[in-house]
């Protein structure tokens, strides 16, 4: 008997504990009242704000994360979604407007040197508005193409292009006449008729060298396949159009016959800008000639430097490089 009543006194103690351990954790699991900061020790601890306090700003983005202005291409030539450029691809070159290329005084030769006491054709100031674009390009590259020959074969030739954008990003220059006989100069938006023209000059062995632009259809679907499927891009013949403002066109200039053994060589792109000089050398106009005679006029042009180590061997585009030693990499001359 006394052995029967401890076992069922151990078994009513067991249930009373498992009892007290149930409820005590239902109570734990319990999900907190709304509004109770005791429920929550870590917003307890936290101040309360005030109701009329501003919410803080939030962070400005970083100028490398604001994206670009868009441009606009011409239509014809996107047909399809291009290619993303990794950045320092297309290496930009921006436009390069100065006040000083809005006039410029010379005598009018043709009057004065029939009458010297014609003051008024003396220093005259001419003025003209001014504009320029922006280009944008990639580093000259080397395919090799199968050009026809007068013989009626064909024969592999080295080709070198340059593929680049240009934009008209607005802000030309014209001087404005105030009633006090001084100008102004303000920025206005324009359309630009750009008619390119490239030139690749460089020193061989054999001396100076100077190669213009050259047309080669048979090179056109291979730099596009190479190049960006979704875009078609013009060469030197059908880039002669007007780009309205924010308009941008895509092109690509190519050269033949290119020297091997030249390692310096340039780029001179004209067309970007209408800025030019000219001059009247003394003696250079006679009474009687015609008009303009002996007058040379400059243009200017942006003038892109490249360097390619190496021989006439070896000759690959991987090792071209922007910038020449003792050069800078790009200026804008006249000529």
């Amino acid at each position: 008997m006394a052995s029967v009543f401890r076992m069922t006194t151990g078994v009513a103690l067991a249930g009373l504990l498992l009892t007290v351990c149930v409820s005590g954790g239902a109570q734990a699991l319990e999900p907190a009242e709304a509004g109770d900061p005791s429920a929550d020790p870590a917003a307890a601890a936290q101040p309360e704000q005030p109701a009329n306090e501003p919410c803080p700003e939030p962070p400005m983005p970083s100028p490398a994360e604001t994206p670009k202005e868009d441009v606009l291409p011409v239509p014809e030539q996107i047909l399809g979604v291009p290619r993303r450029l990794a950045p320092g691809v297309l290496i930009k070159i921006p436009p390069d407007i100065q006040v000083s290329e809005t006039h410029n005084r010379q005598d009018i030769v043709e009057l004065v040197s029939i009458d010297p006491q014609l003051e008024w054709a003396r220093n005259v100031d001419f003025r003209r508005d001014v504009y320029c674009l922006e280009f944008e390009f990639k580093l000259p590259r080397l395919i090799t193409v199968d050009i026809p020959q007068p013989s009626g074969r064909l024969q592999q030739k080295p080709i070198w292009y340059m593929v680049y954008r240009v934009t008209n990003r607005g802000g030309a220059l014209r001087p404005v006449l105030e009633d006090d006989g001084t100008y102004r100069i303000e920025s206005v938006d324009v359309p630009v008729l750009f008619i390119p023209t490239f030139y690749l000059e460089g020193k061989a062995a054999s001396g100076e060298k100077r190669y213009p632009d050259r047309v080669i259809p048979l090179a056109k679907p291979i730099i596009q396949a190479r190049e960006d499927r979704a875009i078609q891009f013009f060469d030197s013949t059908e880039t002669a159009r007007t780009l309205q403002v924010g308009q941008s066109m895509w092109g690509v200039a190519m050269w033949e016959d290119v020297d091997p053994t030249i390692n310096c060589f340039s780029i001179i792109v004209a067309g970007l800008s209408n800025a030019y000089k000219w001059t009247d050398p003394p003696g250079a106009y006679k009474v009687g000639d015609p008009v303009g005679q002996g007058r040379v006029f400059q243009r200017k042009m942006l003038k892109i430097n490249f360097w390619r180590p190496g021989d006439e061997f070896i000759v690959k585009e991987e090792y071209v490089r922007m910038g020449q030693p003792g050069a800078v990499d790009y200026e804008w001359i006249y000529r």
